[in-house]
This record gives C-alpha cells, sequence and structure tokens, in this order.
C-alpha cells in the first residue's frame, strides 16, 4: 500500500464544447470559482455549437429563449421564438461580454480522456484540428458539455434505390450553401421539429413542398413575440422581468407537461381541435395530424404563426403520410402505389446520438462503456470520478438544466477546496439495480440509440427528472454528501493494481 498525492493538473476545470452549455459552465466558474482555472475545447471555429452547426432555412428553436437564454443574461430581443443566427449571437455576446473568449481553444476535437486515481487527474487528449497533431491536457475535473449527438453526420435509413435518384438528396445537418430551390419539386423525409421548420420556409420560393412522413406528430401554434413578456418590460428593470417570464414560462410548460401525461385523452383533443380550426373545411387531421400516441411521449412540435397551416392552406406545402418503398430516378415511389417526383428530397431523418461528443473515456485503466453507464443526479456517470455533463430537458428548454448543472459544479469544486477532497465519485456497487432507458421518449433517434447510451435507475439519486423544480431544488438547494457520492483526499490508499479505495460506509 503506496500513499500518493494529487498531482498538479494544467487546469483546475477543463470543458468540452463552446455552445449554451459550455459557456454557462464558463460564465458561472468566472463567477463563483474565480480561483480556479480553466479552457474550452471547442472542435469548431466559433461558439454556438448546435446554433453554429446548422444552418438550413429557417433554423430556429423549439424553446421560448425566455427559457433558452441564460439565467444571467436576458434576452431583448422582440421574438420569443428565435432563429438559429439570433441564438448564435446571442451566444457570441455572452462569450464577450464576460471575457470568456481568451479561455476557448478552437479547433481541438477531444478524442480520449483518462482517469488516474493514482494521481487524481484527467488526461485530456484533443486533436487540433489546424495541425493535426494530437495535444495533451491534464485537468482535475471534467465538464461535458459536447451536447448529445454526432456532430459529423445526421441519421439517414437506408434508402432502396437511392443512388438511381437523379435530384439532389440532402440532409439539413449538411446543409449547401449556396442550394437553390426557387420553382423546385421539394420532399421532406420527417415530421419532427427540423421538418416543420424547413418546410414552410421552403414553401415560399419552392414550387411546391411536401412533407412526407411515416406517422403524425403533435403540433401546437404559438405567437412568435410574447406579449406578455413585451408589455412587462416596458414596466420593469430587464433583469426582473426576464425572471417573472421565465417562471411563468417554466410553470406553464409543467403543468402542460404534466396534464398531457395526466389526463391525455383531453389533451389530445384540445390539440387536434386547434390543428382543425387552422386548416382548410374538410381537410384530414385524422390522417395527416393525428399521431399513434399520447401527446409527450416525443417531443410537441411548434408551430410559429401558425407558419406551416398557412403554407399547406395557400397549397404551397402539402403532407403525405405514407412509407417509402424505393426512390426512383425522379423521385420516390410510395407503399399506396402513388409517385412523388422531386428535384430535391430533404431528409429530415433525425439525429444519430452519442455520448461525451464522441470520446473514449477509460478509468483507472479500465474503458468504460456508455451502455453500462448509470446516470447520477441527472449528470454525473456512475464510478467515473470528477465529472460532470450536461444533457437539457426533453419537455422543457435545454438551458434550465445547463444552468443548473454549472452551478452544482461549483458547489461541488467549493465542496471538495472545503473538504480538501480531489476526488468525487458517484459509487454504484449494486450491479442489480433495476434501470431504464435515460430519457423517457419514444422518438426514434432516443429509441435507435437505446441500446448504446446510459440508463438511467429507477430511484433516487439515480432517477433522471424531466422536472425543472425538481431539479432545482436538489441541485441548487439539495446537500453534496449523499450514501453513495464518494469524496476522497490526496492521501487516500491505492491497492497496487489501482483499484478505487472502498470507503467504510460500503
Amino acid at each position: 500500500m503506496a500513499h500518493h498525492s494529487a498531482a498538479k493538473p494544467d487546469l483546475d476545470v477543463l470543458i468540452v464544447g463552446a455552445g449554451i452549455s459550455g459557456v454557462s459552465a464558463a460564465y458561472h466558474l468566472q463567477k463563483r470559482c474565480p480561483d480556479k482555472s480553466y479552457a474550452i475545447l471547442e472542435r469548431r471555429d466559433a461558439v454556438g455549437g448546435t446554433w453554429d452547426l446548422f444552418r438550413y432555412p429557417g433554423i430556429r428553436s423549439d424553446s421560448d429563449m425566455y427559457t433558452l437564454g441564460f439565467r444571467f443574461k436576458p434576452w431583448e430581443k422582440q421574438k420569443a421564438i428565435a432563429d438559429g443566427h439570433s441564438i448564435k449571437k446571442y451566444v457570441e455576446e455572452t462569450v464577450d461580454e464576460e471575457d470568456i473568449r481568451k479561455n476557448i481553444r478552437f479547433g481541438r476535437k477531444v478524442i480520449d480522456a483518462r482517469w488516474s486515481s493514482q494521481h487524481a487527474l484527467w488526461t485530456v487528449e484533443a486533436v487540433n484540428g489546424a495541425t493535426g497533431e494530437t495535444e495533451q491536457t491534464t485537468a482535475r475535473f471534467i465538464a461535458m458539455c459536447a451536447g448529445y449527438y454526432n456532430y459529423d453526420a445526421g441519421y439517414t435509413p437506408e434508402f432502396e434505390g437511392v443512388d438511381s435518384f437523379e435530384g439532389q438528396l440532402i440532409h439539413p445537418q449538411q446543409w449547401p450553401e449556396d442550394l437553390d430551390y426557387a420553382g423546385k419539386r421539394v420532399v421532406v423525409i420527417g415530421s419532427g421539429a427540423t421538418a416543420v421548420t424547413i418546410v414552410p420556409v421552403m414553401a415560399e420560393t419552392a414550387g411546391h413542398v411536401t412533407m412526407l412522413q411515416r406517422s403524425p406528430t403533435y403540433m401546437i401554434s404559438r405567437s412568435v413575440k410574447d406579449k406578455f413578456a413585451l408589455t412587462l418590460r416596458k414596466f420593469l428593470p430587464a433583469k426582473l422581468a426576464y425572471g417573472i417570464v421565465r417562471w411563468r414560462n417554466v410553470v406553464l410548460q409543467q403543468f402542460f407537461f404534466k396534464m398531457a401525461r395526466n389526463k391525455p385523452v383531453k389533451v389530445k383533443e384540445k390539440l387536434l381541435k386547434a390543428v382543425r380550426a387552422k386548416l382548410p373545411e374538410g381537410y384530414d387531421v385524422e390522417t395527416h395530424f393525428t399521431p399513434r400516441y399520447n401527446p409527450w411521449e416525443e417531443r410537441l412540435c411548434l408551430v410559429p404563426d401558425n407558419d406551416m397551416f398557412h403554407a399547406i392552406s395557400s397549397g404551397k406545402a402539402s403532407v403525405a403520410t405514407d412509407h417509402i418503398e424505393r426512390f426512383s430516378p425522379e423521385g420516390l415511389k410510395l407503399k399506396s402505389g402513388r409517385t412523388l417526383a422531386a428535384d430535391i428530397v430533404v431528409t429530415a431523418t433525425g439525429l444519430d446520438l452519442q455520448t461525451l461528443g464522441g470520446a473514449e473515456l477509460t478509468v483507472d485503466g479500465r474503458k468504460v462503456e456508455p451502455r453500462d453507464i448509470t446516470i447520477y443526479k441527472g449528470m454525473m456517470y456512475s464510478n467515473v470520478p470528477n465529472m460532470i455533463f450536461t444533457f437539457g430537458y426533453t419537455n422543457a428548454s435545454w438551458t434550465l438544466k445547463a444552468d443548473l448543472v454549472s452551478e452544482y459544479l461549483c458547489r461541488m469544486l467549493k465542496h471538495m477546496d472545503r473538504t480538501g477532497a480531489v476526488q468525487a465519485t458517484p459509487r454504484l456497487t449494486d450491479p442489480n439495480i433495476e434501470r431504464k432507458p435515460f430519457a423517457d421518449f419514444s422518438s426514434g433517434y432516443f429509441k435507435r440509440a437505446e441500446h448504446k447510451m446510459p440508463k438511467q435507475g429507477v430511484e433516487k439519486p439515480w432517477r433522471l427528472h424531466q422536472d425543472y423544480a425538481v431539479d432545482m431544488m436538489n441541485l441548487r438547494f439539495g446537500g453534496l454528501e449523499d450514501e453513495v457520492m464518494e469524496f476522497r483526499g490526496p492521501e487516500a490508499e491505492n491497492e497496487a493494481d489501482g483499484a478505487p479505495a472502498l470507503s467504510a460506509a460500503e
């Protein structure tokens, strides 16, 4: 038995990713732990993450900016439902106002992170995009803010005969900058948020746009501007008005979500009645807009200012509910026998989920398999020390969770400083704990990735709450010490093979 002391790392905290989550983490560290050194490794050459990557027509958020905005930086634009460019600008403004940019290392793709209990630090390898060289950085703590999907490619199913198609085939994740679709026949495959965003915008100048879906999605209309918020802003200081609107929106969102779960039939009726009212008399809502599942088993699609319904009513867009048999040179042959002619086919068929931005993870020489992990408090991995990750809400704004996780990270670092701990590990010792998929969601991209993603437990603290109020109590105000969180000092005794020392409680 040898005693080891913690080695001095290059950084106290290494943040991976400079999107909304990474910028939130940086802001909170600067404010709450000003003595801690940190850097952000960002594989792109710009901040903004998702909002820098996606460039398709109409790209926007499905969440209102009063909850997608940071808690500390009021959203001051007129539109509550913002386009991608405005959101990217908002993230850039935050970075510059808070002087975060100097800590971002652009063009660095993290490929590997190795934890050593002996030295109580992470060694992270990143490829420098400009030079192709691999760079090493050591850090006491990692904040994983790399999102939850593969940035290199979206998901496209295997379509038969796709090579015979003579038109253009485009995935929204790789939108060509100079695409001219004026007067062309466009088919958008999919019925999720991306398709619902693209269809009305392309319909303005395309010859005709058809949204081809296997099954319908619930749609809900909302005004792009929040009248209540705009009125409040006239009379109250920006920060106060923002805080009030943010809370109102969180409460309404949770209320609606719980209502959908508790009274699905009633909520379904209401949603479909609203859709019927927006479409021409006699439109087949049953076929094209009535899902086979209950509201909020998948994310609802937002239709800002009824744009999708206007496009359908005007005849510029239409919906086809059918299955693809195969591609042909001139378009798509459907199972019903119908053919859809197309010059351009957009595959809005979803994301390819992945953990840790695709990086490999090793703890004391043992490779960590994401699918074997159980998630602690919705933001740490079982038996992985000194790492938090951000995964936003599926039923509310991503940023609400990102801000809470950043606050928790700061609380944890302060607690470790006070107690002299250098290692914090959520220990899962019971291999027979009941586990379930970490996202209680039936969307295609979640179902496809379920086998490779981490799981959640059914009991606290292994349970993932899709509830901002519950998380706020747990993460902002809840205790840091519990029966599974193991804090260790630098002088912990290590077994010769580097196996973690067990605490007396176990």
